[in-house]
Formats: structure tokens, sequence, C-alpha cells
């Protein structure tokens, strides 16, 4: 019996029907609510909110779900229709902040991710479970330090043997969740898993839910998760392309240490937990290079050999602080000029990343994780280029239009560009109130219960920002030598909107040399 035909009042005597039809919202419920306020629950998960998501592969509709005991947001991305269909492709998505918003390329999950939303596209129907599991379930404190861990070894030491060296199983995902969606939303279709984990198809047959079959997505490794991916591969993921890639794995630029977790002595909140490096996908193509890389690879005048023509492989360079360089890279040409030059070390470019440091920490005080991210190594007359970067969940999915994830990509451009910088990543959606704050607010002002965000903000009863500056300045100047820097912001308009932010920055006694508005740039893709 699956989970959206199982009737609650048969748990109880029949006398006490009456009163389980009270309690209980009837399955499908999410899909024809009877007043606008009502918020359905079955099981563990409750029902948010729900919204229309314009996507680059078409419109998905976003159920938001939270866990009641764990507090994890679930995401069910419906295409199509999911209510009388017999036969819905599904994948179950466990969050990855790394690919999915810091444009980092050590793993495939961005790849899987976009992947599904383009097959459910084609398709025509199905449901993308997105789960808020990161690191296989033990959050990215824990993903962060088998990270360095696996980077300290030089990838000697896999994925899963960090884990259980920390004394962590190798996954701890759970995926109860989905059967209690599957009730709430009325879905009694069977599964076309998009998947390459045995793991996941299992979990839905023990919920009682009918798989199919599955296809797998898998895709060509690259220098950076080749090792991971090998890793996956031993633990039992179906994966081919791992054993037969002839593709180097790349380490990373520096010497990786591991450290016990410790408190930040300026701020004992904060358990300083790891620290590695992430290979960040380059933006607008523009590759950095030092001058000496720039010459071993170019040669005296040899570039322009490579601008010249009709389809060049470079499309331009620019000399910039530091005597580094942005080379920007034709990727089509260059991957057509592999097919007959496989070995030119041109080549190397496409898969040239921008290297930053993570650091994390968790916070005793929220039990949040906190972010930094840091660039370049600062001299005693630098100016570090700061951004405190909001994230937006939504904007990890493959929207039309993704101003949180652009307004990222600029503030890696200027940090950069410059050469020397920090960014801390705020998880919060909704200015501080948190994702399903956001989700409700997107609700209200789609379906004309409220005018704008701000009305929808006072239906909530939150206030217009409720994100703690304080703390993230004060793990951003842990990483910051100087008191000046230069400060990356939305607009003019957004600091005068948040008197808050420039209270913290006074308070923590940054020396802003400059305001860098990004509403001033545009970057591509």
């Amino acid at each position: 019996m699956s989970a959206a035909t199982f009737d609650p009042t048969s748990a109880v005597p029949p006398e006490f029907a009456h009163l389980v039809r009270e309690l209980q919202h009837a399955a499908g419920a999410v899909l024809k609510p009877t007043a606008l306020e009502e918020r359905p629950i079955y099981g563990t998960t409750a029902y948010i909110a729900n919204c229309l998501l314009d996507t680059r592969f078409g419109l998905f509709r976003a159920y938001v779900f939270q866990d009641i005991i764990d507090k994890h947001y679930i995401v069910a991305l419906a295409h199509g229709d999911i209510s009388t269909a017999a036969t819905l492709y599904t994948r179950l998505h466990s969050s990855c902040v790394t690919s999915e918003t810091l444009r980092g390329c050590d793993c495939d999950c961005v790849q899987q991710l976009e992947g599904a939303f383009k097959v459910i596209a084609e398709k025509g129907n199905g449901v993308l479970f997105y789960l808020l599991q990161e690191g296989r379930g033990v959050g990215y404190v824990g993903k962060a330090r088998d990270r360095m861990l696996v980077q300290a070894s030089l990838d000697q030491i896999s994925t899963f043997a960090a884990y259980a060296s920390m004394g962590l199983a190798k996954d701890h995902r759970n995926y109860e969740n989905i059967s209690h969606i599957c009730y709430l939303l009325g879905i009694k279709a069977s599964w076309i898993v998009l998947t390459n984990n045995p793991d996941k198809v299992a979990a839905l047959r023990d919920q009682g839910l009918t798989v199919a079959g599955t296809e797998a997505l898998e895709f060509e490794p690259s220098p950076f998760n080749l090792a991971y991916l090998t890793s996956k591969a031993a633990g039992g993921h179906i994966l081919k392309r791992p054993t037969e890639s002839t593709i180097k794995r790349a380490l990373p630029p520096e010497p990786v240490k591991p450290f016990r977790p410790h408190a930040l002595p300026s701020a004992k909140r904060f358990i300083y937990s790891a620290s590695y490096f992430l290979p960040m996908k380059p933006v607008d193509n523009d590759i950095l290079l030092t001058e000496l890389q720039f010459r071993e690879l170019f040669g005296q005048g040899l570039i322009d050999r490579y601008t010249a023509g009709p389809d060049p492989l470079v499309l331009g360079y620019r000399l910039i602080r530091d005597n580094r360089f942005f080379v920007k890279i034709n990727p089509d040409a260059l991957a057509a000029h592999r097919k007959d030059n496989p070995d030119a070390p041109i080549l190397d470019l496409v898969t040239t990343p921008y290297w930053f440091r993570v650091h994390v920490y968790y916070d005793i005080v929220t039990s949040q994780d906190f972010v930094v991210l840091t660039h370049g190594h600062p001299r005693i007359y630098d100016i570090p280029v700061v951004r405190l970067h909001s994230e937006s969940l939504f904007n990890r999915f493959p929207l039309r239009v993704v101003s949180n994830r652009d307004k990222m990509k600029e503030s890696v451009k200027h940090i950069v560009t410059y050469g020397v910088g920090a960014m801390l990543l705020v998880y919060n959606d909704g200015r501080g109130a948190g994702f399903g704050a956001y989700a409700a607010d997107r609700m209200m002002t789609e379906s004309n219960q409220a005018l704008s965000s701000d009305e929808a903000y006072r239906k909530l009863g939150i206030d217009y920002d409720s994100r703690d500056y304080d703390a993230s300045f004060t793990l951003l100047k842990h990483h910051i030598p100087n008191e000046k820097i230069q400060m990356v912001m939305n607009s003019p308009g957004s600091l005068v909107k948040k008197p808050e932010y420039a209270q913290s920055l006074h308070r923590q006694k940054f020396d802003v040399d400059k305001w860098i508005f990004l509403d001033d740039d545009s970057v591509g893709d």
C-alpha cells in the first residue's frame, strides 16, 4: 500500500475514526486545500508553502516541507501531472552548497541536479526531491573535516575512510519524509529513479513506494572530482567512468594540515572545525594565471596565434594586479582542438580553477554552520575585498533568473581581480528569517495574499532584517589582517535600508576604504 492510499483512520477503532479525521488532513491535502492558511502535517513532515519556479527547463512548482524533529527542509519540485500519472521520474537529491552555491568543481552534485531537472522536463512528469542533507547527512562541518583529511593525505585517504576515522557511517541520510510528502501530495504513481546509488532505491521501497526502474546520471570526471567519484564507485555507486578515466587528479595548490576543532579565542561561540581548498569554476571563462604560468604557456608573443582565426582558442587576455593575467578562453573551440591535439598544454586551461580556502565554523549559539572563503595571501599594505553574501536556496536550482548566484559570481570576480579577499556565506534565506519565511513570502505574493515582500513579512510577524551581522563580521575579522577593507554591497540603497550592517562594521572597527556596489557591474555565465 502506497503512502498516498493509506487510510489514517484504520489505525484506531472505528468508533474513534471521526477524531482522526478532525486531527489529520486527507491524502493530497496540499494540492487541494480548503483554506489558504491550512498547513497539513503527516508523520514528521509539515507543509510550509508552495510557489512557481521558472527554470531553464520549464516551469516547476516547489512544494516546501520541513521535518518537525530535526528541522531540515525538503523541497518537492514538481513538473507536469503528478496527480494522475501512472509513473513519475524522480531524483532524491541531497544538497551540496559547495557546488550549487560556491561554484566548486570537486564533486558531480550540481551536474546531477541540473541533469535531473533536464530529464524530468523532457519526460513531462516528475518530482525532484531536494533534501537539505549536506555531506551525506553529516552536515557541512562533517563534510569539511572529511575534505581537510582527504586533501592532507593527497587523496590517499578516501572519503569513506575519512568518515570512518571520524566515527561516522558512510551515509547518515534519512529519506522517510518522501513517503510523508507523497501522502500530502496525493501521489500514487510508481517511480523511475534517476540515481547511481542503490541505497536510494532501497530507501523508497522500504517506505512502501513502488520503484518501476532506474536511470543513471553519470558525467565525465574532472581532475578535481576523480578521487571523490572513485570513492563513490568503491562504496557501491553504479559508476563506470572513474575507473575508465585517464585524466590526472589535481592536488591542492598548497599543503593542507589537519587540526583539531577548537573555540576561537576572540569569540568562543564559534568552533573552528575545518579548513581546506575549494577549486571554484571561473567566472566568464576568465582563467587566472600567474606571470610565470602565462609565460610558460604562451612564451614570448605566442598567445597571438591562439587569438587569431574565425574560431580562436583564446578570446582575449588582460594584465591585472600583481602581474597576473586573465585569459578568456573559448571552451567550444578548445573541445574541438582536443580531438586532434589531446596533449596540447593549452587544454589545461579548461580545468584551471580559482582556488579559495574554505574555513568552516560551528556556532554553539545558533547551532548553524558558518562558512568563510579566503583568496590570496594578504600583505600589510593590501586592502582586501570583502563580501557578506546571503544565499538564496532557490538560486541553487537552474532558474532563468538567478540574481543571488550572479551576485556571487560578481563578488568572486572582484576578489580574484584584486587578488586578496574574503567572503562569508550567510545561509539563511529571507534576510535572516529562514527559508521557511522566504518560501511563505513567495507564496503570499504569488497568490496575492500580500502585495509585496514587506507586506508579507508584516503578515508573517517578522522584521525586515534578522541577520546577525555582529557574528558575521566577528568571523570575517579573524581572516582579515588589516582594519581597512573594500566592502562589496548590492547597492547604496541596500546599505541605507540596513543600518545594522554599518553599525556592526563600526563596532568591529572595520574601516571601509571603498564601497563596491554590484548594481554597477554585470557578469555573465
